[in-house]
């Protein structure tokens, strides 16, 4: 397979993990249980933690080390900057996160459902950046970047996306949507991550140099949301020590296809 359509597949397996998690809506019977949509946000933390480290910040270092760049410099600002880009968009864009029922962003008269879906689309775009950063690392040939530590990612971020395509489209249901109108608001909110994708790809094809600092970017991006969206919801109420035992299988997992295949 030649590099375009080795890019392809890697923009397009995670939006399949979404799509088939969405699908889990056709098999639904009742609510989703508490216990099992916390292992799941609990589970996707972990991997996106664990992606962080190993599939970004580590080889941010490397390349900056490699360029002749103060190491910690590209780590450092990329991270705090992808921060802060995510704090932005939580601000100004309309959502609402699972269990709670106060819209958070600017004022807006958007239903329940559809800022539903506007949470987990806002926490898709550093998966999709992540995804098209490490594609572009791969691209250039950096030994920081292999690419079968960029696939490692890329399935990685669909694993995890099987969860979570089943937590927005499954309480869609309870909340009086049909289940074929619910599977399509959850695989919506995964066709953010391919176009994150090709955007990050085309920017860092533009200029490869502040590839180190997309890498960290993209990073921070990632954990602002675990700390602020899945890592509140994983522990509040009951059950919370399902959120964690899933967050150290997802972290275990994430590490393992990293090191395994990096």
């Amino acid at each position: 397979m030649n590099e375009i359509g080795q890019v392809a597949v890697g923009i397009l397996i995670p939006l399949l993990g979404t799509t088939l998690g969405a699908a889990m809506v056709f098999f639904q019977k009742g609510e989703m249980r508490q216990s099992v949509q916390k292992a799941m946000l609990g589970f996707a933390s972990g991997v996106m933690i664990a992606a962080s480290v190993w599939s970004l910040l580590l080889p941010s270092i490397e390349m900056a080390e490699a360029a002749g760049v103060t190491a910690w410099l590209p780590a450092v600002v990329g991270f705090l900057c992808g921060t802060g880009f995510l704090l932005a968009l939580d601000m100004l864009i309309p959502h609402l996160h699972l269990d709670s029922d106060r819209p958070e962003g600017r004022p807006s008269r958007l239903n329940r459902s559809f800022m539903l879906v506007l949470a987990v689309t806002l926490h898709n775009i550093p998966e999709g950046m992540a995804v098209g950063v490490v594609l572009a690392g791969m691209l250039s040939n950096s030994a920081a970047i292999s690419a079968a530590g960029a696939f490692a990612l890329v399935m990685g971020i669909a694993i995890q996306n099987l969860p979570e395509g089943a937590i927005i489209s499954m309480p869609l249901v309870s909340s009086g949507m049909t289940k074929r109108q619910s599977f399509a608001y959850g695989f919506l909110s995964g066709v953010v991550e391919p176009i994150g994708a090709l955007v990050t790809i085309f920017l860092t094809a533009l200029v490869t140099q502040i590839l180190p600092y997309i890498l960290a970017f993209a990073a921070g991006a990632m954990i602002y949301v675990v700390v602020e969206e899945l890592i509140p919801e994983a522990q509040s109420g009951e059950h919370t020590n399902v959120g964690t035992v899933g967050a150290a299988f997802g972290f275990a997992l994430m590490m393992l296809l990293d090191v395994a295949l990096g």
